[in-house]
């Protein structure tokens, strides 16, 4: 129970932070949540807490294979304007390309 409330405390402050850091500079704040710095984090905690080599690198491959599906989710707000979209139009559409691209990733980790 210790090793949840300490992750849930990681997470949350580096989710915090960037969200707060966000108000006061907006492309730093993009900067570090774009990092793998949750992925790292994840890792290691999933390492410590199962200490299963194959499932980590299974993990890790999951993560290449999803940060470039889970950009699905931007392509409406870079249309946005062209299109004539609100946020919650974006929001919306981006949710369900990542639908969409949970089966593309699904798919793909079928073939590593």
């Amino acid at each position: 129970m210790t090793l949840f409330i300490l992750k849930t405390a990681v997470a949350a402050g580096i989710i915090s932070f960037c969200s707060w850091l966000s108000g006061k500079r907006p492309d730093l704040a993009g900067f570090i949540i774009a990092l793998p710095v949750a992925t790292l984090v994840a890792l290691a905690f999933s390492y410590a807490e199962h200490e299963n080599p194959q499932a980590s690198i299974a993990f890790a491959k999951s993560v290449f294979v999803g940060i470039p599906v889970s950009l699905l989710f931007f392509v409406p707000f870079l249309l946005a304007e062209k299109l004539g979209l609100s946020f919650w139009q974006c929001y919306l559409a981006g949710l369900g390309l990542l639908a969409v691209g949970f089966f593309l990733h699904k798919t793909i980790l079928t073939f590593l």
